[in-house]
């Protein structure tokens, strides 16, 4: 053999190991920047995260309650006396309350497993889109849901959504891996994710089930009957791990378990089909603010916006999610077409279709729901929206041969620039300067893209880097905004304060800043009747609620008058409204019953119920404050007040009105 004949069979011999060689050191490549990714969104959502205090201090009583009775940990109880619970189910309790038992009750032990779902959350995204798409379209998706900045908000905030979104997200991705698998395990997993998630914020869990349906009967791989049957056996594993928990409850006598918060017949599925139900979709929401916040007539607005396709674009929605919803939605119908004739069970066809599906059912309910809403849901759309941008995305890019995708491209580009630009000038006096950036850089990118045939190949992943800045630079400044900001109160909203907020009013919207840099609060879901708003409380949407809803600071003196003898008593105090109560039970460690719940206007506990209680020397001090009753809720709150009133004294401690009701009497007078 000569010489030049060995060297090239060694060649052909060492192609493969070549071949194999780059293809490990690609992978490498892309775990590396998995990791990156998931270290800077743990970076993001960790950081100064006890700024914000107690946060919702109505989920942090709650979690404080769980750490001290298991009874109150199942049942999500607000106070560990178990008088009530919160008007959620308790999934999401769980998590918290486990890690404030393990690492003691603090701001950074109920926090931090809700930054660890956002990472757990944003990976699941990633890895679901680079499976399909490559891993440049997982690190796109992965970091659009980072930076959405309604998801830096939750995912460092203690109330139900970020679990939900969590779960949900959970739930799609086994969805598709049935499809592709062919295997019933993955969608009975997909049916045990939206249980749990029933179990974290009830009936919104089951809105993606049309979606997941649809999804597996048209695009599984089996035959139709077989896949009517995979998914009833997912159905019932929906059924069974959502409905242990409610069984039990509804099964327990009442008796013998707390009072099911924001329902009037202490019955969760009540909870769950009125309140927290359809109530939600008509506004029929018994207990609540008023009837019919949510659409005035002909659709106008009403104290929970304006309802209709636009909803999401408005007032301070608009900066929490709305930053690429028109961007994803036209390069979804694009990506769509190029697929076109594909095989039926073609993967990338299934996952555009599912997260598009997802994303569009969610944003039609939230549109056009009558009842409470809060800017907030919307971090239910940032997973779907950022799966379907990059996931879309990738297939236009690929297909930019072709003219009318470079001008579909660019005029994607022109018109996210354009949006950002109105919504940067909402909050007018807040970085002037990035809108025209922004501008600037859309159509810049705008022309490379249209240009691209006339320029080196080298440009085209610097064009990319460019739409992608155009896209993410915005809603970037707004999640590091949100990060930089401490947020408390049950009314939270992303990013900077805007003018035209859902309550009308001033700009700030529902909370605002409150003294400059320091904690952007906001109100909550109910009313205040004439007791007055307690201290610290800030209105509710368009001044309908009361102080209710913002909670109170609590003086020194009333902290050392509330501990004193605590441990004889169940409930060192009983005020009225879950907030209130929170305030009070966060600062002095002990069981404050809230009456009537978190609106004030559950039938909670009875006249006779507290008679009881007071006559059985269970209930030490009664707090003034605020009484709620509102739209057909129970009025126990005004009867409990009135009758704490004409029978024991009052006296103020801390600027505080507080009734011993150890101690009987017949007047009423006031002492420093």
């Amino acid at each position: 053999m000569s010489l030049v004949t060995a060297i090239k069979v060694a060649r052909e011999e060492d192609r493969p190991r070549a071949a194999a060689s780059t293809r490990g050191v690609g992978l490498r490549r892309e775990w590396i920047a998995f990791a990156g990714l998931l270290l800077v969104t743990g970076v993001l959502y960790v950081w100064n995260l006890a700024a914000s205090g107690w946060a919702n201090t109505f989920y942090s009583a709650a979690v404080q309650a769980g750490t001290k009775s298991w009874v109150a940990f199942f049942y999500g109880s607000s106070d560990a006396g178990n008088s009530i619970t919160v008007d959620k189910p308790p999934a999401s309790l769980w998590l918290m309350e486990l890690s404030a038992r393990v690492f003691g009750l603090s701001s950074w032990s109920i926090l931090l497993p809700e930054a660890l779902m956002g990472v757990a959350t944003v990976a699941i995204v990633y890895l679901a889109v680079r499976h399909r798409f490559g891993a440049v379209a997982g690190l796109i998706a992965g970091g659009t849901l980072a930076l959405t900045p309604v998801a830096a908000l939750m995912f460092r905030f203690n109330n139900p959504d970020a679990l939900l979104l969590l779960l949900l997200t959970t739930a799609v991705v086994f969805t598709l891996r049935a499809i592709e698998r062919e295997r019933l395990r993955w969608l009975a997993l997909a049916g045990i994710a939206v249980g749990f998630g029933f179990l974290t914020k009830q009936l919104q869990a089951f809105l993606i089930l049309p979606v997941l349906a649809g999804a597996y009967l048209a695009f599984a791989r089996t035959g139709v009957l077989r896949r009517v049957v995979h998914l009833l056996a997912a159905l019932g594993a929906v059924i069974v791990s959502a409905g242990w928990w409610v069984a039990v409850v509804e099964l327990v006598p009442a008796a013998d378990r707390p009072y099911i918060g924001g329902s009037q017949s202490n019955s969760f599925l009540e909870l769950t089909f009125g309140y927290n139900g359809f109530g939600r979709l008509t506004g029929n929401e018994t207990g609540s603010v008023t009837g019919g916040m949510g659409t005035a007539a002909g659709g106008g607005a009403g104290s929970w916006g304006s309802t209709g396709l636009f909803r999401l674009f408005e007032n301070e929605i608009g900066g929490q999610i709305s930053w690429l919803i028109p961007a994803a939605l036209a390069l979804m119908v694009a990506a769509l077409v190029l697929i076109g004739r594909a095989p039926r069970t073609d993967t990338k066809r299934v996952m555009i279709a599912t997260f598009g599906g997802w994303l569009l059912v969610t944003l039609l309910a939230f549109s056009f729901m009558g009842g409470i809403f809060h800017a907030y849901y919307t971090v239910a759309l940032a997973a779907p929206l950022a799966g379907l941008l990059a996931a879309s995305g990738t297939v236009v890019w690929a297909a930019r041969d072709r003219l009318w995708v470079r001008i579909l491209l660019a005029a994607t580009s022109i018109g996210t620039a354009l949006w950002a630009w109105v919504l940067l000038a909402r909050a007018s006096e807040w970085l002037p300067w990035l809108k025209v950036v922004v501008l600037v850089l859309g159509i810049a990118a705008a022309a490379a893209v249209v240009a691209l045939p006339w320029l080196s190949k080298r440009v085209a992943p610097a064009v990319l880097v460019l739409l992608i800045v155009v896209g993410l630079v915005s809603p970037l400044a707004y999640t590091l905004e949100t990060v930089a900001t401490a947020h408390t109160g049950s009314i939270v909203t992303a990013g900077p304060a805007v003018a035209g907020s859902m309550g009308g009013g001033a700009p700030g919207g529902m909370g605002g800043r409150q003294g400059g840099p320091g904690p952007r609060q906001g109100g909550g879901q109910g009313a205040s009747g004439g007791g007055g708003a307690p201290q610290g409380g800030l209105p509710g949407p368009g001044g309908a609620g009361g102080g209710l809803l913002g909670g109170t600071s609590v003086s020194g003196a009333l902290t050392a008058l509330l501990e004193k003898d605590a441990s004889d008593y169940t409930w060192v105090a009983a005020t009225t409204g879950s907030n209130e109560a929170a305030s009070y039970q966060l600062a002095t460690g002990d069981s404050v019953m809230p009456i009537g719940g978190f609106n004030g206007s559950d039938p909670s506990p009875t006249l006779a119920q507290f008679k009881k209680y007071v006559a059985e020397g269970k209930i030490h001090y009664y707090i003034a404050g605020s009484v709620g009753q509102s739209n057909g809720g129970s009025d126990v709150a005004s009867k409990i007040a009135s009758w704490v009133e004409a029978t024991y004294t009052a006296r103020t401690v801390g600027g505080v009105t507080v009734y011993d009701l150890s101690t009987q009497a017949s007047s009423s007078a006031t002492a420093s």
